[in-house]
């Protein structure tokens, strides 16, 4: 199970979590209400939904918010119907990415996506222009108090999984996307809950990007995920230390 590089997680970008808590709710209740209404309410029953609840635990929402979010999706209440889209294209310096929205607007969201590639650069594209350079992998990641790397690493591989990078801080597994949730249970039964588990689309490769095209990126890359109808972004970017040091100061 060789290590790969791990990939930019853009949320954790320039400390902007607390910033982006109330964005980040309103992101997680849409997925808690599409997953409930797309399956059953039954977490144990729905893994999608599953998925969803431990995204939102992760992000320490309350239970109640939870649950209300979950009854809202299943009790099919008008005004709570998202459309799950994908937008694919190219920032500055030719990084690709994709973009996943859930929506209640399509022509909205689109305008959006489409403002923020092309005034930073970028350039949208169709639907699998850019998807070929990623792979799709579920990824599982434990705090490193878990167990040593030896250990996380013979569960990994006993579970199925095709990967398992630990660090300092963190054991991070991955596996195929139709594993996925075969794996995560494997695992849980071992370690207890994950502290993240989600299936997401990771880079076969990083573009490298100077500092003038990292500038614009970023700021393209954060407008994006201030839209609320923006799930997550992912780019195959690669920013040297120094340049992020400097953009960040």
């Amino acid at each position: 199970m060789a290590g790969h590089s791990q990939f930019k997680n853009i949320m954790h970008r320039k400390g902007a979590q607390d910033a982006k808590r109330a964005k980040v709710f309103t992101k997680l209740i849409r997925e808690l209400t599409t997953a409930a209404r797309s399956g059953l309410p039954d977490p144990a029953a729905n893994p999608r939904l599953r998925a969803a609840i431990i995204a939102a635990r992760a992000a320490n929402m309350t239970k109640d918010t939870i649950d209300r979010a979950v009854k809202r999706g299943a009790g099919g209440t008008e005004g709570d119907n998202y459309e799950e889209i994908r937008y694919e294209g190219y920032g500055p310096g030719g990084v690709a990415v994709i973009v996943e929205a859930l929506t209640d607007n399509r022509n909205r969201t689109a305008g959006e996506v489409r403002a923020a590639f092309s005034k930073h650069g970028g350039s949208l594209g169709e639907t699998g222009s850019v998807a070929f350079m990623f792979d799709r992998v579920g990824e599982i990641i434990y705090p490193a108090k878990v167990g040593s790397a030896d250990d996380v690493l013979e569960a990994a591989i006993e579970a199925g999984a095709d990967d398992c990078v630990s660090e300092t801080e963190t054991h991070r597994v991955a596996c195929k996307a139709e594993d996925f949730f075969a794996v995560k249970d494997a695992l849980e039964k071992r370690f207890g809950e994950a502290g993240e588990a989600k299936v997401v689309w990771r880079p076969q490769n990083q573009v490298a990007v100077d500092e003038e095209r990292a500038q614009s990126l970023i700021k393209m890359l954060e407008v994006l995920e201030d839209s609320d109808d923006v799930q997550n972004v992912y780019a195959n970017f690669e920013i040297a230390d120094d340049v992020m040091r400097k953009l960040s100061a």
